[in-house]
């Protein structure tokens, strides 16, 4: 692991200085909101849980949520899983401190992995962003990866987009505004063959991560899925990035991935970490 003995005091100021002067990307997972208790699914396994309250799932569906989602998808159809994922994220997340935190910043890029919509809710105060929305190519007839919103989350285009202050990417979709969501194998199979070449990945994406430093909060990396993306999203950027977590906690695999990607370990508890940023 990169540096694993560096302060993380030391650390964090780095990663506060990036973040103000808009030359980070905070590429936030379910972690940071489930801090507080939700009333949503805040977590690949608790998603998983969700979809077994539906149906009863296979053994290898059980607790993996991209299994379980193919696997109603191929017994239920896919107007299930969307009606279903739907469902589960319909109580609406409200921003913790640290989304509005983020919102206030001169961030050219923001990546929100999870699908509650707490960083879109978080940015509705201003007006000079977009979105742009990672999307299953299920069933629509269109050869396209991703869909674009203004801040009223009215659908836009990439030359819209790109004159935004922030863009905000959410890679698997969202419950809002129109409930895209990549959640099954099939999904992902389409984007994990393409993903190399980047094609999935929207260009204005790729424009803006170039050169940036990115700092992981609230995101585990115990499943290759998530390493895949997380790896094919900061490519291209700087050399120095950063992940708040705990490292006694983490997998091997996890501890491989950090080490590999040259992610230096900011080893402390998520939230006194996001208090010290705020601070």
């Amino acid at each position: 692991m990169a540096d694993v003995l560096e302060n993380p005091m030391v650390l964090l100021e780095e990663v506060s200085a990036g973040l103000k002067a808009g030359t980070m990307v905070p590429y936030i997972g379910p972690g940071v909101s489930a801090l507080q208790e939700q009333a949503v699914p805040m977590g690949p396994e608790a998603l998983a849980a969700f979809f077994a309250t539906k149906t009863t799932l296979p053994k290898r569906a059980q607790g993996n949520p991209w299994a379980a989602a193919q696997y109603i998808e191929s017994y239920k159809f896919r107007d299930t899983v969307t009606l279903w994922m739907q469902e589960a994220f319909a109580a609406a997340v409200p921003p913790s401190a640290f989304h509005a935190w983020i919102a206030s910043l001169p961030l050219p890029l923001i990546i929100d992995t999870w699908y509650a919509g707490e960083m879109r809710a978080a940015l509705a105060g201003r007006s000079d962003w977009a979105e742009v929305q990672g999307i299953t190519r299920a069933g629509i007839g269109e050869d396209r990866w991703f869909r674009f919103y203004d801040a009223a989350g009215n659908a836009t285009d990439a030359e819209v987009a790109a004159k935004a202050k922030t863009l905000l990417y959410t890679p698997h979709g969202g419950v809002v505004p129109d409930g895209n969501f990549l959640i099954s194998d099939a999904d992902y199979v389409e984007v994990l063959t393409e993903i190399d070449i980047q094609t999935p990945i929207p260009e204005e994406v790729r424009h803006r991560r170039t050169g940036m430093g990115f700092v992981f909060l609230g995101c585990r990396f115990h499943d290759q899925l998530l390493r895949t993306y997380a790896r094919q999203v900061m490519k291209r950027s700087s050399d120095r990035h950063y992940a708040v977590v705990e490292l006694d906690a983490l997998t091997r695999n996890e501890r491989r991935f950090l080490d590999e990607q040259g992610i230096q370990a900011i080893d402390l508890p998520l939230a006194e970490a996001l208090d010290r940023l705020m601070a």
